[in-house]
């Protein structure tokens, strides 16, 4: 055997400053997989289920390729297994007082602790990252979450009184933070009583499975936590259960995309974290040096398999040449090795898959002709490691600018000034994440304010903690990981039944095909009515002037692209006049009118839209009797209930007015020295199809807190009875609404949803209908992750003060954004 070379001299150390292994011990984890004999089954209802026949998959370690274990790759009927057991433990635990829900999390936050190095250990071998990331941030996040869980466990009764948990909640989650993402899940959804089956990712379950054991250790219940293995089909079948009431998921926006289109019209929960292509704004008034260290952090932190990895840096023009120089010196120095050395800064791509993801993407950069930039101070010869990588003289339409690579892999552009740095941040299908670098923080503050991402770091990258919640918009999906905004994903109003749709017949190509209708019959009464006798120094029998009501679009009376109109007759077949027939054409002219408005409605005073707000409701009374009997004649009802709808909507508005600025967001107590803002910005443009019962209430609750959050709308009235929100036209226009924040088009409501469904610019859609319209939203609305808002046909009393006016509007008006802002210049230290 030959000789180990001789250890350096304190002398050659002291000169050279080289860095020494510094391993960890994986003794601790082999026990523990010994202890299994490398062979693992589900973990069912408290207990390991090794079902027999079933094929297993080997994990390995990406680092070195070692053989770590085996595990069960799972089946239908292992899945069936799994939802039973938590659909059974949900009859208890559901009826859980808070309090002892509370104790079981701190119980498991506090076993967790306990097992902090088995659990890092694990972590890393499995997934191949640093065991500093996962000692110094994985478990820490994940028994923080659990800690602030276990206090919204115990609030949940006071807090929620007007929600109630789900149900069943079936998780699905990336393999990039195995275990901090299904206790992003698992926290909350217990926390509000729901019961849990976990499917962790394909390459990395063994972290799962060990936290399965330590809930059981800690006391939690049978069947409240459950985890099966198996491949991604698993997931899918997870998801499309009929017994789980809630999905979860975390991983890429393409399986996003088909989860959502799984579960439509299914009445089932869903929220997704996808992908992103965050930016990095750097300025020249940044603290350059330490602007360099947060790129290395933002992109090359867990080797750049991070969905809110900065992957796009912008550097403002007068300083990028000096600030690129900067960043490829500092990549020099970074190592890459082994997931057990202490003293590495990257470690190995999850699997050789993905490896090759990430050399295709910087082969194709190099074909566009972009400069390719890879240096570090150490790499392993072998194992799946990939160096960090610079990419330069990159466009915007650059595929390693548009795509997401999900490795360590940055793209770098200049920029000149805010407006152009901030537009091309936005310029993504994405939307999850950005960092802004200046120490001029009026300027930080107005790009967080203007970037388009969930969440938003000044002077930082990759911040989280339990108390701010997590997630994006567009691509990036909707939904949020972590703070109170987070428990809201897993419950449901408390009045709220639990809804099972059966969709599977309903035809998707079918639904919305448009039909205009015939004009009115010349044997049936027509719309023109009579002047009386007397009334003008007319003939006797003189017609009334003929009207046809028009679309409100973009502030002004319009007529619809093609010549159809609508015949609205009462409920005796009356003919009470004719509404336009609005078709795509018109959708889009309204979309784009609300575009052209979204940006300065939703940064106007909130003060001024209370009071556009009201002034629209005094308004609205001034013609209390004429809308009153409008309404009686549509729908058969007495005036005096015409005028009780009248008076309810305007009490609606009194309602939303007051909340115009009472719902701007909180300062979270995140673990950050420094504050970490909730902003709760508009949506943007949303598409409203209106219910058929209360044609004024209705309209009235769906448009009134969308717009008084500073959301502009597409909004569709009642099919049947469209004429109160038509005869509003005069209203709006006399109340200083400005020009194109409410749209109204007219209609078949299947025919003009779907086109809005379908539309890109729409950034969200709200459809009160049929449970087979549900389904075609919900599907359609995949395509680009617009946010959902459906009652699956289920009706709902307008009139109540929580199903019509409740949490859930100004939930469904808002999107959460969370800028962190840091501090340290006087007590640093």
């Amino acid at each position: 055997m030959a000789a180990a070379p001789p250890a350096p001299s304190i002398e050659h150390i002291f000169n050279t400053l080289e860095y020494g292994p510094c391993p960890e011990s994986p003794s601790v984890a082999y026990a523990w997989l010994d202890q299994h004999d490398r062979n693992f089954g589900h973990f069912i209802n408290g207990a390991w289920v090794r079902p027999e026949d079933r094929k297993t998959y080997e994990t390995s370690s990406p680092a070195t390729g070692e053989k770590l274990a085996h595990t069960v790759q799972g089946t239908e009927e292992d899945v069936n297994l799994a939802v039973d057991s938590a659909k059974k433990a949900f009859t208890s635990w559901g009826k859980t007082p808070g309090h002892i829900r509370a104790r079981h999390l701190y119980s498991i936050a506090r076993h967790v602790q306990k097992h902090a190095r088995l659990i890092a250990v694990v972590e890393a071998l499995d997934n191949g990252k640093p065991i500093r990331e996962t000692r110094d941030a994985d478990v820490q996040v994940v028994a923080r979450h659990l800690y602030h869980y276990a206090g919204w466990a115990q609030l949940f009764e006071t807090e929620m009184k007007e929600w109630q948990p789900v149900g069943v909640v079936g998780g699905v989650v990336a393999w990039n933070f195995p275990l901090m993402l299904m206790v992003w899940k698992i926290a909350p959804a217990l926390a509000c009583g729901n019961t849990v089956v976990m499917k962790p990712a394909t390459y990395t379950r063994l972290s799962a499975l060990l936290f399965a054991e330590i809930c059981n250790e800690a006391g939690l219940p049978p069947g409240v936590l459950n985890v099966v293995t198996g491949s991604g089909r698993m997931g899918s079948m997870l998801a499309a259960h009929p017994d789980v009431d809630k999905v979860g998921f975390t991983g890429s926006t393409e399986i996003g995309q088909l989860l959502r289109r799984l579960t439509a019209g299914s009445g089932k929960k869903i929220s997704l974290e996808l992908g992103g292509k965050s930016p990095v704004i750097v300025f020249d008034s940044a603290d350059l040096d330490a602007a360099v260290e947060g790129v290395i952090d933002a992109i090359f932190f867990n080797q750049g398999l991070v969905c809110s990895a900065g992957s796009r840096l912008l550097v403002q023009e007068n300083i990028y040449d000096r600030f690129i120089r900067k960043l490829k010196e500092r990549m020099t120095h970074l190592r890459v090795g082994s997931s057990l050395d202490k003293g590495i800064d990257m470690g190995a791509i999850v699997d050789a898959s993905q490896l090759k993801t990430i050399q295709k993407y910087v082969q194709t950069a190099r074909d566009e002709g972009n400069e390719v930039y890879q240096e570090c101070a150490t790499i392993p010869d072998s194992g799946l490691y990939y160096p960090p990588t610079l990419i330069t003289n990159v466009q915007t339409t650059s595929t390693v600018v548009q795509e997401e690579i999900f490795g360590p892999v940055i793209a770098a552009m200049p920029f000149r000034t805010a407006k152009e740095a901030i537009a091309l941040a936005n310029q993504s299908r994405y939307g999850l994440a950005a960092s802004v670098w200046t120490e001029n923080m009026s300027l930080a503050l107005e790009c967080a304010m203007a970037i388009k991402a969930g969440t938003v770091w000044v002077n930082a990258h990759n911040l989280f903690d339990a108390a701010a919640g997590f997630g994006g918009v567009r691509e990036s999906g909707f939904g949020r990981d972590g703070g109170k905004e987070g428990l809201y994903e897993y419950a449901k109003p408390a009045w709220m039944p639990r809804v099972r749709i059966d969709t599977t017949a309903a035809d998707l190509g079918a639904f919305g095909k448009d039909e205009p209708q015939p004009p009115v019959n010349p044997d049936h009464e027509s719309p023109m009515a009579y002047v009386p006798t007397g009334a003008l120094p007319l003939a006797a029998f003189t017609p009334t002037i003929d009207r046809t009501y028009k679309l409100y679009i973009g502030g002004k009376q319009a007529r619809p692209d093609a010549t159809y109109v609508r015949t609205i007759k009462d409920p005796k077949g009356k003919v009470l006049g004719q509404v336009s027939e609005g078709n795509r054409k018109d959708i889009r002219n309204a979309v784009e009118a609300a575009h052209a408005a979204q940006g300065g409605w939703g940064k106007r005073a909130a003060h001024n839209r209370a009071q556009i707000m009201y002034y629209l409701a005094e308004n609205l009374e001034v013609r209390r009797e004429e809308i009153a009997g409008r309404i009686a004649a549509m729908t058969g009802c007495t005036v005096a209930q015409g005028a009780a709808e009248v008076d309810a909507s305007v009490m609606r508005l009194f309602h939303w007015a007051a909340y115009a600025d009472k719902y701007g967001g909180t300062v979270q107590e995140t673990t950050l020295y420094g504050a970490t803002v909730k902003i709760n910005e508009p949506v943007g443009p949303i598409g409203i199809a209106c219910p058929e019962e209360c044609p004024l209430l209705g309209f009235v609750s769906l448009f009134a807190p969308a717009i008084v959050r500073g959301n502009t709308v597409i909004i569709i009235p009642s099919e049947k009875h469209p004429l109160v929100a038509l005869d509003l036209y005069q209203v709006f226009e006399t109340s200083d609404i400005p020009a194109g924040v409410i749209n109204v088009v007219s209609g078949s409501k299947d025919v003009l949803i779907k086109t809005l469904a379908e539309h890109q610019d729409v950034e969200a859609c709200w459809y009160f209908g049929t449970a087979a319209g549900a389904k075609f939203v919900e599907t359609k609305a995949a395509d680009n992750c617009k946010r959902t808002w459906v009652d699956y046909g289920v009706p709902r009393d307008w009139y109540d003060s929580v199903q019509g006016q409740g949490e859930e509007f100004l939930i469904q008006s808002t999107e959460v954004k969370n800028i962190w802002l840091p501090m340290g210049e006087v007590f640093a230290n």
